[in-house]
């Protein structure tokens, strides 16, 4: 079959991504969908912090800043691990492993967002905010993705901790300074962190080993991931419980924290128990704790929000 020089050039136009493919490519570098949720539980509690409705510009400027620091860690994220993720399905198609962004661009476009929000916070909110929000991207890029990731089953454990960062960077927005409260409310998502990540990582344990990467569903039986994830899910919700008297919230916020511990609860110890009689994923049904890990937190931080304004 003879190809002529029109259908080649058309061929090769299939097959380059456009420019609104680049952009698009630009944009999942940063992972909007993990923005979403640290933004989710940076906001809240700027209203607790105010006990009531913070300034609206401030609320702007750390959104602004917030998304560009979480986006700079995660396009640094894509660059360190795009050796991995196109070995895996789950992350196969995304930009790097699609060629739709060059490591150096992806690089370089990584660097330059940590710079601006590193500024942009600086002189918009505070230089305490700033100063965490950079100490976030810093301990992601370095110390989850670069040091833990590839070497212990511990890796989501204490890497996790970056992504724990948004209560204190909320909190100090407002009142430019650290207290119990927002370290609570880091411990909160620091607990909360392995049952999530490890329901979502069972779902993908065969992509873990294909890639050579100690996530704890990969390494050891469900059973035993099981049994993690309701120690993590009992420290979560009795964390969130010690925010009441700390904080000094009303009734509301104990009375979802309570409400919405139980269910969390009830879902770990149901996963438990199928992953106890099974390693078949369709009966163990990872995702569905972590879809309700995500309304949990969601949840949770919103009614932190609600509080002043109800209890």
């Amino acid at each position: 079959m003879t190809v002529t020089p029109h259908a080649a050039d058309e061929h090769t136009r299939i097959d380059r991504p456009g420019r609104r493919d680049v952009v698009l490519a630009y944009v999942a570098l940063t992972k909007p969908r993990i923005i979403e949720l640290l933004l989710l539980t940076t906001v809240p509690v700027m209203f607790l912090a105010q006990k009531g409705v913070p300034d609206l510009w401030l609320v702007v400027a750390t959104l602004i800043g917030g998304s560009l620091s979480a986006g700079s860690a995660n396009a640094l994220n894509c660059v360190v691990d795009a050796d991995i993720d196109q070995k895996m399905r789950r992350t196969a198609r995304r930009p790097l492993p699609r060629h739709h962004v060059g490591t150096r661009e992806a690089l370089v476009f990584g660097l330059v967002l940590g710079v601006l929000s590193t500024a942009w916070l600086g002189l918009t909110v505070n230089w305490l905010s700033s100063a965490l929000a950079l100490a976030a991207n810093v301990f992601y890029v370095v110390g989850y993705t670069m040091i833990l990731k590839r070497r212990t089953t511990q890796n989501i454990v204490w890497g996790g901790a970056a992504g724990c960062f948004p209560p204190l960077i909320g909190w100090t927005a407002v009142t430019n300074e650290l207290a119990w409260t927002p370290f609570l409310l880091f411990l909160v998502v620091f607990f909360w962190t392995p049952p999530h990540f490890w329901a979502l990582a069972m779902r993908y344990r065969e992509d873990y080993s294909a890639a050579n990467v100690p996530m704890l569903p990969s390494v050891v039986p469900s059973a035993e991931v099981g049994r993690q994830i309701v120690r993590y899910t009992w420290a979560t919700v009795l964390t969130s419980l010690v925010v009441w008297p700390v904080a000094d919230t009303g009734w509301f916020f104990p009375s979802m924290a309570i409400l919405l511990g139980i269910v969390f609860l009830i879902e770990a110890y149901d996963l438990r128990a199928r992953a106890r009689e099974t390693e078949e994923l369709s009966i163990i049904k990872p995702m569905r704790l972590f879809h309700f890990s995500n309304a949990y937190l969601a949840l949770l931080f919103v009614a932190a929000a609600v509080d002043p304004f109800i209890g």
